[in-house]
């Protein structure tokens, strides 16, 4: 691992990690610099971040891309590389069980393709060893992951989910955590796999939800956590110190599964 890794970052928004990242890298408390930064969003106010430090930025208009793709699926800019029966087999999105017409998780799959294809198209003129969602509110298929984690068993696409996963998945996890009545909330990093927040766990924070909190003061709380769980994660990732490996559980029914982990190596044991 280089002394400094490179970092590219995803954003939709005002990228609600991503100063404290930049900010962390700049003052050395990462051991890495951001090459990048790209969006599904050209309007995206978090692009102009990334231009005030002198960050690299570009777009693609999801939105557009999808559109297009709905209203003419016969001329489809759909990627030569793109094989749908293997994105459908990896992808755990839509189980066998879920009661979705198989021509719309098709549709899904193919026009999220195409949108990706489009930003890695963009991101070949910008290498990097780590890829951080900051705030990217849009769900990657196989198709993308597969062409970023080019080595097995090394994952290099992170994320943070605003609550305790594998509690509350998906876009609002500060408002599941205070609507079901929970005492404790907090936030996880974690590597991206082909579900929706289900990736092995990298660190996690939580806190008290007080009698008088209110779901806004909740979700301050959870950021004020996140900007300092976030760049700790990718900090360990810079230092060699994230491996992920494969263990072996067995449920009280007795049922047997595999599950893969991240162990955080202590210092002087990188791999």
């Amino acid at each position: 691992m280089t002394s400094k890794i490179r970092i590219g970052a995803l954003i939709s928004g005002t990228g609600s990690n991503l100063q404290a990242i930049i900010d962390a890298c700049e003052k050395g408390a990462v051991a890495g610099r951001v090459e990048f930064i790209g969006s599904d969003n050209p309007n995206a106010a978090g692009l102009e971040k990334g231009k005030r430090h002198g960050i690299s930025t570009f777009s693609v208009d999801y939105g557009a891309v999808i559109r297009a793709y709905y209203n003419d699926r016969a001329h489809a800019a759909v990627p030569a590389d793109f094989d749908l029966d293997e994105i459908r087999s990896k992808q755990t999105l839509f189980s066998v069980d879920d009661e979705v017409d198989p021509d719309k998780v098709a549709a899904f799959l193919t026009s999220r393709a195409i949108a990706e294809a489009r930003l890695l198209k963009e991101m070949i003129a910008h290498p990097f060893e780590l890829l951080v969602l900051a705030g990217f509110m849009r769900t990657l298929t196989p198709y993308f992951i597969d062409r970023v984690n080019t080595t097995k068993d090394e994952p290099r696409i992170m994320n943070i989910h605003p609550a305790l996963l594998p509690s509350f998945p998906g876009i609002d996890g500060y408002g599941d955590t205070f609507r079901y009545g929970c005492k404790v909330a907090g936030c996880t990093v974690h590597f991206i796999d082909y579900g929706e927040d289900s990736g092995p766990i990298i660190g996690q924070r939580a806190f008290p939800i007080q009698f008088d909190d209110t779901l806004e003061t909740v979700r301050e709380k959870g950021l004020a956590q996140e900007w300092e769980l976030y760049p700790e994660c990718i900090h360990l990732f810079a230092q060699g110190r994230l491996k992920t490996v494969k263990v072996d559980y067995e449920s009280r029914g007795g049922m047997k599964a595999e599950r893969t982990v991240v162990r955080i190596l202590p210092p002087g044991k990188e791999s």
